[in-house]
């Protein structure tokens, strides 16, 4: 549980970028991704979490990242679209969590971002599915992700022991077709990397 000056937040996390699979970005900010600028987006689905007294459970919102091909050069873009049913407390607190100012996983990304784009409300939704995972949000994004299919067919490939700053150490590969307009340039993906896991994140403030 939190506390009065901590928080936690768990759910799934999933991704897609115009990088061919895997993402070599995803692996380590150093390697040169597969364009001249690694763009897509992050999901979170939030279960459950707090921050301080204040639930974070059922919170959804979508992080539009455009960054170099040597991501660790930093001078990311980042939009995030928040979903019109967050209060304005949980927004503020997304917004904390996010900018890495309570600590946790996103004071690490911070470093890498060089602008921080007004936070959009918009519709969200988000579809779970045995074989796919989709994502809409407003007329800006509309995303399907789908497993890649393994030599057991009725198991998901899996990424084991990774260190990903934001993903579980487990994660679930996959193929994205997105298609976003918005931040100052346009995405079209087909059958990219893509990948989820169940995310868990805690720091304070």
């Amino acid at each position: 549980m939190a506390g009065e000056n901590s928080w936690w937040v768990k759910g799934t996390l999933f991704e897609n970028c115009n990088c061919q699979i895997v993402c070599p970005g995803h692996f380590h900010f150093t390697q040169l991704c597969t364009h001249q600028r690694c763009r897509g987006y992050w999901g979170v689905a939030v279960e459950d979490g707090r921050f301080g007294s204040l639930s974070l459970a059922g919170v959804k919102l979508v992080i539009v990242f455009d960054s170099p091909q040597h991501m660790a050069s930093g001078d990311w873009v980042i939009t995030t679209y928040m979903d019109h049913s967050l209060s304005a407390d949980q927004q503020l607190a997304m917004e904390t969590i996010l900018s890495g100012e309570a600590e946790g996983p996103w004071k690490v990304l911070g470093r890498f971002i060089g602008q921080r784009q007004p936070t959009i409300r918009e519709t969200i939704v988000f579809l779970v599915e045995p074989k796919s995972l989709s994502a809409r949000v407003g007329n800006f994004l509309q995303s399907l992700i789908t497993p890649l299919k393994g030599r057991d067919r009725e198991r998901p490939v899996l990424l084991e022991n990774n260190y990903n700053q934001i993903h579980a150490p487990r994660q679930e590969l996959g193929m994205g077709s997105t298609r976003y307009e918005g931040s100052g340039f346009s995405l079209e993906t087909q059958d990219t990397h893509a990948l989820q896991s169940n995310f868990s994140w805690s720091g304070s403030f």
